[in-house]
């Protein structure tokens, strides 16, 4: 089993989003890695005011081989969770062979998959935007309030939307509907993957992760779904996130598949044997 789990954040938020569930399972002993997204390494407040330039340009391949290059350097293969765009990433890197188990969470619209109404209506803001995809984007407060955690009790929003939304590059929007790589859905080499929907999400569709499910499940290990009742896309920050994060830890470890070679542990034999 790997005791390692990198944790993978989505469009709007950055690793922030991650702090509760990584001092979570950190309490139960496992390494956490929750890392940023290139040029996103700044607290939210810091990245509204200022976003780095380089950010616009940000697209897909760029992060896929970010997180890839991570995984190389975790002492361990590890558990990979990710949450929206997160979610989408976990995919293609399994779909890359990486990983011992997949777990993603309100997975955010996925090459070869139809899209459903709400993500259709969610990025409307992003491609009506001209020049989108060369630029960053930032969520309004009323787009968060309304869509994104419409379950946020009154009058909480804008200490939450302070604390954790940031700007995001509208080129991954783009790049998922005309340059994203396809996933190869019966892919041998693909590690065990839970999905997890939420009824209420407004952004990737409960009915949009089952579509992602009846794909995935080609695959010949194991693939399961969950769909979490009364949840918003703002899952693991709602009251009663606790519940979604330990059933995607448990389910992992309970299902991962044996790590194999990791390159890591490769140097390691071959400088041991100098």
């Amino acid at each position: 089993m790997s005791n390692t789990v990198l944790l993978i954040h989505g469009a709007w938020l950055n690793s922030r989003s991650w702090d509760a569930v990584k001092a979570r399972y950190e309490a139960r002993g496992f390494t956490v890695v929750a890392p940023d997204w290139p040029y996103d390494d700044r607290s939210p407040e810091e990245l509204r005011a200022m976003p780095d330039e380089k950010l616009a340009s940000l697209g897909i391949a760029e992060i896929l081989d970010h997180y890839t290059q991570i995984i190389g350097e975790c002492p361990e293969e590890p558990i990979l969770i990710g949450h929206s765009a997160g979610g989408v990433w976990v995919q293609h890197l399994l779909n890359r062979g990486l990983g011992v188990a997949g777990v993603a969470i309100d997975p955010a619209p996925t090459p070869g998959v139809r899209l459903g109404p709400h993500a259709i209506v969610s990025a409307l803001p992003v491609f009506f935007d001209w020049g989108s995809w060369k630029k960053t984007e930032t969520m309004s407060r009323s787009y968060f309030r309304k869509r994104f955690a419409q379950l946020i009790p009154e009058g909480q929003a804008d200490a939450l939307y302070d604390k954790y939304i940031v700007p995001t590059p509208g080129k991954i929007w783009w790049d998922g509907i005309v340059s994203a790589a396809p996933i190869r859905w019966d892919n041998p080499d693909r590690a065990p993957l839970l999905l997890i929907g939420g009824e209420l999400d407004l952004i990737a569709d409960a009915s949009m992760t089952q579509a992602i499910y009846e794909k995935q499940k080609q695959a010949p290990s194991l693939t399961e779904i969950r769909i979490f009742p009364g949840r918003s896309h703002w899952t693991l920050l709602d009251p009663g996130w606790e519940e979604v994060a330990d059933y995607a830890l448990d389910w992992a470890v309970a299902n991962a598949r044996a790590p194999r070679n990791h390159p890591v542990q490769q140097e390691e034999s071959v400088i041991s044997a100098k």
